[in-house]
């Protein structure tokens, strides 16, 4: 069985690359904003979340922080690419990690697969 892995980014751009990158080894639920991304978390119950930080309606930081509160164990790497100005709030947060724009689908696979090992 497939891995559930919910991205939240609210370019669709991003999210269409992302989709391709992942859909063929992960199964990819999608939402285009922090609220949305804390919904389907509740819902689906992912097993690993890939978050933008910079959203409307709900910021990355915040949404990360409404997950963990229900879920502790949640597993959330955060993408962006301001991460010498933002990334040190999602790892307060609770982000485990920081994924950088741009990067390659080697290194996103292998960062995915690195924590749902862990």
């Amino acid at each position: 069985m497939k891995h559930r892995i919910l991205v939240v980014e609210d370019d669709a751009a991003v999210l269409e690359v992302l989709q391709l990158m992942l859909s063929e080894k992960f199964d990819v639920i999608v939402a285009t904003n922090g609220k949305e991304g804390v919904r389907l978390y509740e819902s689906l119950k992912p097993d690993l979340v890939l978050m933008d930080i910079v959203m409307p309606e709900m910021d990355g930081v915040q949404a990360t922080r409404e997950i963990l509160k229900k879920d502790p164990n949640a597993k959330i790497l955060a993408i962006t690419a301001y991460a010498s100005h933002r990334g040190h709030e999602m790892l307060e947060a609770g982000a485990l990690e920081i994924i950088e724009k741009p990067f390659t689908k080697k290194q996103l696979i292998e960062t995915i697969e690195k924590h749902l090992e862990s």
